[in-house]
């Protein structure tokens, strides 16, 4: 896999290309635990994979509600998958579909 990226990773990139694009959409997509989650994002945007950015927080606020910090897998962050993927005999990320589109 790509940089020793582990299952878990893998997975929390292939959510966010499959359309997650919050914490709580990526841990519903994955079904991993947020301790699991929140520590791959974080290590996926210090390597280039993700970029993140914050919702307007009035926008937020006027849903009661904490902002939202969104993520976008970035090319080298499908380049990346793809090969986690593929080393693992994976359908490729750009097949797949969000929670939200299978709902």
């Amino acid at each position: 896999m790509a940089r020793g990226m582990g299952m878990a990773a893998a997975r929390v990139l292939r959510a966010i290309a499959g359309g997650a694009e919050y914490g709580f959409d990526i841990i519903e997509a994955t079904g991993l635990a947020s301790g699991t989650v929140y520590p791959a994002l974080s290590r996926h945007e210090r390597d280039g994979y993700v970029r993140s950015s914050w919702e307007d927080p009035v926008k937020a606020h006027r849903e009661r509600r904490p902002p939202r910090r969104y993520y976008r897998i970035s090319p080298q962050g499908r380049a990346a998958l793809d090969a986690a993927l593929a080393d693992l005999g994976i359908e490729p990320a750009g097949r797949l579909r969000s929670a939200k589109a299978r709902s």
